[in-house]
């Protein structure tokens, strides 16, 4: 798993949120998402607990919490609209 990697959680309190991996770990990854886990204070996520998304945040995406909001903010609405259209066809 890279580092500025998109994932979405799939257990626990974070189940459903976009969370970056801001690092690898063989116990698991530290993940962030610039609110209520700021990459001050990344969790420890069990990679069972994660779902891997198509996207990767370039470094410039996640170096503060607000830019990090910012981008996984676009990314949650981009999906969401990505969603709506698959289920009106």
């Amino acid at each position: 798993m890279k580092i500025g990697q998109v994932v979405k959680s799939v257990a626990g309190r974070d189940k459903g949120n976009l969370l970056v991996v801001t690092a690898n770990r063989p116990e698991g990854l530290f993940v962030a998402d610039g609110k209520a886990r700021p990459l001050e204070r990344a969790k420890l996520k069990n990679q069972k607990h994660i779902m891997i998304t198509g996207y990767c945040l370039k470094e410039n995406e996640y170096c503060t919490n607000r830019a990090l909001r910012s981008a996984l903010r676009q990314l949650n609405a981009n999906e969401m609209n990505s969603e709506r259209g698959q289920k009106n066809v």
